[in-house]
């Protein structure tokens, strides 16, 4: 199944909705970082609420910026997003890993740490990006990404994130979904929708078991009338290019550039989010500085 988003509304325009199927991406950003399980997991959670996230802005050049910093072994999480499905991201140390939580879970939460800031920055394309920081509750980022919205974005949320990861350390189910509490929403619907989350099904698990996002839509939702809004197909894609990597080099200044030709004779720049290499000559060198 190719991964998408969908975008959900209830009959009475109360409750927003969005459910994801991303096996696919998380599964190529393990192939590209080399991610151990729980790392695996820990990013795959963050993309997948990157995508959800980033599909919600308008324009096609707005973009979003998903950054976790706990204190735990993991480092930081980087996920970039914009409204077209492409989303990227990577980790610090993608090597480590942990125990499996008394559950049998992946202990996500330990990895990531439970002390530290979750920041989302928007790009709307105006002088100064929007930028909204919280602090972690339990490292888990669904919650984390719960707080964030509601001290930031003043907008009460339900969420869930999930990555199942097999024995052979490939993804093997992967998803998502956020819940939004529109004005006038009803005090027995959120009552409702409360004891729904309490019974419901891991979604990596629902995923897992063949369920399509409107599948599962219907399955935790589907008394409240929901309609799909939309459907977004959602892709792991990096834009980097070597011109955009020769700005960044240029804006390092000439006097960076010419140590580097004394040091080295040459450059080699490695793409974060997909682990391209970008090789540059003294010759390469020399003619940024005369850029």
């Amino acid at each position: 199944m190719k991964d998408y988003i969908i975008r959900g509304i209830d009959k009475k325009g109360t409750l927003r909705l969005f459910v994801a199927s991303s096996t696919n991406i998380v599964e190529k950003a393990r192939e590209i970082h080399n991610t151990s399980p729980t790392a695996t997991a820990a990013l795959g959670r963050a993309l997948t609420a990157a995508a959800m996230m980033g599909v919600s802005m308008k324009s096609d050049k707005d973009s979003l910026t998903f950054k976790i910093k706990g204190d735990g072994p993991i480092g930081n999480i980087v996920t970039v997003a914009n409204n077209k499905g492409e989303v990227k991201g990577y980790v610090d140390y993608p090597y480590v890993d942990m125990p499996s939580r008394p559950d049998g879970k992946l202990d996500v939460g330990g990895v990531v740490g439970r002390k530290g800031k979750l920041t989302v920055i928007k790009d709307l394309g105006l002088k100064e990006p929007y930028i909204g920081i919280s602090d972690l509750v339990s490292g888990e980022i669904a919650e984390d990404l719960v707080k964030y919205f509601y001290i930031s974005e003043q907008q009460p949320s339900a969420i869930s994130l999930g990555v199942l990861v097999d024995k052979d350390i490939s993804v093997k189910a992967a998803g998502g979904y956020m819940l939004q509490l529109l004005p006038n929403v009803e005090d027995k619907d959120i009552d409702r929708i409360e004891e729904i989350l309490k019974g419901a099904k891991p979604i990596s698990t629902l995923i897992n078991e063949g369920l399509t996002p409107e599948e599962v839509m219907e399955e935790l939702f589907g008394e409240f009338e929901m309609k799909v809004l939309d459907k977004i197909h959602i892709e792991y894609k990096c834009n980097c290019k070597r011109e955009k990597i020769e700005k960044v080099l240029i804006s390092l200044g000439k006097e960076e550039i010419k140590d580097m030709i004394e040091e080295d004779g040459k450059a080699e720049v490695v793409c974060h989010f997909c682990n391209e290499k970008y090789r540059f000559s003294k010759d390469d060198l020399e003619n940024l500085i005369d850029y």
